[in-house]
């Protein structure tokens, strides 16, 4: 894929999440009322909103920030967790599948975000794999 192509297709998912997150965070952190009363049918306790809303504002800030691979990585997975997390929550309560798919549908921008990535904002080296590398206190090939 060129990469005239491929920016537009990372941009608009990345921009749409970031939104998504940092809009969320404000209503977390602000207390808005139809999140607060969310939180509280999910079971969570109200001073969560306070730790949520900060987490998904900074999230939002580490996918748009240059130069940061790994900062990126952490803050798309924490992202995965929080989706699926209230995908699971809304599907334990039995919230329907509409309120279940929100949250995955965003989650699947999320993961279109991070699986088109200019190599730019990728960690360097391969990509993730179990081997002897993967032993703790091993020394990579090469080293």
């Amino acid at each position: 894929m060129t990469s005239t192509i491929r920016r537009p297709l990372y941009w608009a998912p990345t921009i749409l999440v970031s939104i998504a997150f940092v809009a969320s965070g404000i209503a977390n952190l602000t207390r808005a009322e139809h999140v607060a009363s969310d939180m509280a049918h999910l079971g969570y306790p109200e001073h969560f909103m306070v730790l949520l809303g900060t987490w998904k504002i900074l999230g939002a800030a580490a996918i748009l920030a240059p130069r940061a691979p790994r900062l990126e990585e952490w803050a798309y997975a924490g992202m995965i967790f929080d989706l699926t997390g209230a995908a699971f929550a809304r599907a334990s309560l039995g919230d329907g599948a509409m309120m279940v798919s929100i949250p995955l549908a965003i989650a699947s921008l999320v993961l279109m975000s991070w699986s088109l990535r200019p190599p730019s904002r990728r960690l360097a080296g391969r990509p993730f794999e179990l081997g002897e590398d993967a032993l703790v206190g091993a020394k990579p090939k090469g080293a």
